[in-house]
């Protein structure tokens, strides 16, 4: 028909049907491997924003200690 015989075009399909696949394999895995990147960026910005957030709660909590102390400080004064 194109000049191509039945055995010529089996052999063919069986070595460019693996390769289509094993070039598609590696295509996904180079855009994983590009992902895991941007993946591991961002990763590192929220536990550095995580960090600040924990580090700015413990001022608030000890602000709210010493306005505790100075609450209880005028009520006692108030009562003597």
């Amino acid at each position: 028909m194109f000049g191509i015989d039945v055995a010529m075009l089996a052999v063919f399909m069986v070595f460019s049907i693996p390769l289509v696949a094993i070039i598609g394999g590696l295509g996904l895995l180079a855009l994983k491997i590009l992902r895991s990147g941007q993946n591991s960026a961002r990763e590192l910005e929220d536990t550095r924003l995580i960090q600040e957030m924990h580090r700015q709660l413990r001022k608030m909590e000890d602000r709210v200690g010493s306005l505790e102390t100075i609450l209880l400080d005028k009520d006692r004064k108030g009562k003597s």
